[in-house]
């Protein structure tokens, strides 16, 4: 649906313009065109979305997701990961380069975009690799991936261990005006490592993942930052111990920014042992096995505040998708990684009512900081400005709902959330000017 949409009274909340009131909003063309006091826009000749009870805000931005195509389509295609997208009220998401060819070449990146275009129902910005098959030897022909149209270059999955070509990666980046974006994992302290360091790993006989396995390369990357001048972001940190880094290296004025996870913001290590169903025998849950692993409360604790305070510049999904087959299989040899892009806004908002996040900071986090990281190309994503393009998330910050994971739009069901009750619900999702996803209460007069 392409034509001018009228939504009518909705709290319309833009933390980048620092807008927050209650009033109709028009789409036309595909752009924001006007706003207006509740019942001030005549409905004449429009769609109306009644968004009354509703927050309406711009379209969410994810940072960090895994579309799995070309290569691992039996985990997710770019058709069945943006449809996930629209349901977890993303317009715009960033694939990882781990794809199989990576996304190391010209020929890669434009598959990518052409099927984002033919099949995807948001905005899909690929991610390129900074080394060649993503083994961390040889750098990628990076202008040729900036002309394709990456929006960063990262080897996410696998850290980039030579210290010398991370340091050239950050200047060639720089010089094209890119970023990197670096997966922080120190590998001879993580080989073989299953879940967080702790007594919960040594309770379930589970060979554990040190904090410090983050922090070191977290570290040695600030360093090689602060030395080229080059912009940093560092993908889903853990750690108290990372946060304290990063808080640090911006104050000496290093260009870094920083991610987490709603699952790192929410879940403890304590998940891997599955209480959540209120049994007494423990049992070992794969869905809560992912890299980085789930930490402990004191690490929660530091993320939190360190997104309030602006250390920690977003929220990213690091939607990880797989098969059944990957997770009902032994802890051991079950893969990492959870499929998160429909459950995120819900697990974030269980973060609100207690005061330990507001909800102006939560969409901030998700929509003008993300499009501010990725840069001048896309100032216009994250906002509601007038001549935006009309990305916009509807949600009711009130509504119950129980994550099922058999609903997923996504191939992957593999959430630890499956069966949780969260408040907070994503009602309507706009691309474009059209509706890509609409809960069925939502109530769309569709004109004559």
């Amino acid at each position: 649906m392409s034509e001018g949409i009228l939504i009518k009274g909705g709290r319309i909340l833009d933390p980048g313009q620092g807008l927050d009131r209650i009033g109709d909003l028009l789409i036309t063309d595909g752009k924001i065109t006007r706003f207006g006091d509740k019942g001030a826009i005549p409905p004449e000749g429009f769609h109306a979305l009644d968004a009354n009870g509703l927050i309406v805000c711009p379209g969410f931005i994810d940072l960090h997701c895994h579309l799995r195509e070309p290569g691992f389509e039996e985990k997710e295609t770019i058709a069945t990961g943006t449809r996930a997208a629209t349901r977890g009220g993303f317009t715009t998401i960033c694939c990882m380069s781990n794809t199989n060819p990576p996304l190391d070449n010209r020929a890669a990146v434009d598959y990518v975009k052409a099927k984002a275009e033919t099949q995807g129902t948001v905005r899909v910005l690929p991610i390129g690799c900074i080394t060649k098959g993503r083994k961390g030897e040889e750098l990628t022909e990076m202008a040729e991936l900036a002309e394709a149209g990456v929006i960063a270059f990262s080897d996410d999955g696998e850290p980039v261990v030579n210290s010398a070509i991370m340091c050239h990666a950050l200047d060639y980046a720089s010089a094209l005006g890119l970023m990197v974006i670096d997966h922080c994992e120190d590998r001879a302290l993580t080989n073989g490592g299953l879940m967080n360091e702790g007594w919960v790993a040594t309770r379930l006989g589970l060979k554990g993942i040190p904090a410090a396995a983050e922090e070191i390369m977290v570290a040695r990357d600030l360093a090689l930052a602060r030395l080229t001048k080059a912009r940093l972001h560092i993908a889903h940190i853990t750690t108290e111990g990372s946060v304290d880094l990063i808080h640090r290296a911006k104050e000496k004025g290093i260009l870094v920014t920083a991610e987490v996870t709603p699952h790192h913001l929410t879940l403890t290590e304590d998940r891997v042992m599955g209480w959540h169903w209120g049994k007494n025998n423990i049992t070992y849950d794969t869905n809560a096995k992912v890299n980085p692993p789930l930490r402990t409360s004191k690490d929660i604790d530091a993320l939190i505040r360190g997104v309030k305070l602006g250390i920690i510049d977003a929220i990213a999904t690091d939607h990880a998708p797989h098969t059944l087959t990957d997770k009902m299989c032994e802890f051991g040899i079950a893969a990492f990684g959870i499929s998160g892009l429909e459950t995120a806004f819900g697990c974030l908002m269980s973060l609100v009512p207690d005061g330990k996040l507001d909800l102006v900071t939560l969409i901030s986090k998700l929509t003008a900081e993300p499009a501010k990281i990725i840069g001048t190309k896309y100032r216009e994503l994250g906002t509601l400005k007038i001549s935006a393009p009309a990305d916009i998330t509807l949600f009711d910050p009130t509504k119950e709902w129980i994550v099922d994971s058999h609903n997923f739009a996504s191939k992957g069901k593999n959430t630890p959330f499956d069966g949780y009750r969260f408040k907070g619900k994503i009602m309507a999702t706009i691309f474009g000017g059209k509706i890509v996803y609409k809960d069925d209460s939502v109530k769309l007069e569709i004109k004559q």
